[in-house]
C-alpha cells in the first residue's frame, strides 16, 4: 500500500525499470495507486507510454484531455474492476469519488513512462516561469499566480 498522507490524498507504488532492471527492453511497466478517500491524482502526462487503469477497490472519476485544437474532456466514473485507456502523452488524472479509499493498477506501454505533473511543472519549476508569462497564459494577475506559487 502507498502512502496516501500527503495533500493530495494518493500515493504510488510504482514498478518501472528503475525498480525492476529486468524490465529493461521490455516496454512494459505497472503501478499501484491509492487513494485516499477524495483524494486525486492530479493532471499529468506519461511522454513516453499509453497507461491502461484497472480499479480494484472503490470509484475512481478519470479522465483526459484530447490534444489541442479540440481539448476535449473525456471522463468517466470507474467501479471495481472497470478499465479506461490514457493515451500517450495526453493530460489524464484520477480522483476517488467516495468516502472509503480506492486502490488501482496500471499498466504503461514503457519500462521508463517518465511522468511530467502539470502543476509542478509550471508552478514549481527551477528558475521560476516568470509570473507576467503565467498570469498571460492564464488569463489572470500576477498576483494570482504568486499566491499560487505561495500556497504550492
Amino acid at each position: 500500500m502507498a502512502n496516501t498522507s500527503n495533500p493530495l490524498g494518493f500515493g504510488v507504488k510504482p514498478v518501472t525499470v528503475t525498480q525492476l532492471a529486468g524490465l529493461n527492453t521490455l516496454g512494459i511497466s505497472m503501478a499501484r495507486i491509492d487513494y485516499a478517500p477524495w483524494g486525486i491524482n492530479p493532471p499529468h502526462t506519461h511522454p513516453r507510454a499509453t497507461e491502461i487503469l484497472t480499479v480494484l477497490e472503490g470509484s475512481l472519476e478519470v479522465g483526459f484531455v484530447t490534444s489541442n485544437i479540440e481539448n476535449r474532456h473525456i471522463s468517466k466514473v470507474l467501479h471495481k474492476g472497470d478499465v479506461f485507456v490514457f493515451p500517450v502523452n495526453l493530460v489524464h488524472y484520477q480522483r476517488n469519488v467516495a468516502n472509503t479509499n480506492a486502490v488501482a493498477i496500471v499498466a504503461l506501454s514503457s519500462q521508463n513512462p517518465g511522468v511530467i505533473p502539470i502543476a509542478n511543472v509550471v508552478f514549481g519549476s527551477n528558475p521560476d516561469i516568470s509570473n507576467d508569462v503565467l498570469a498571460k497564459a492564464f488569463q489572470t494577475s500576477d498576483d494570482v499566480i504568486s499566491n499560487i506559487r505561495f500556497n504550492f
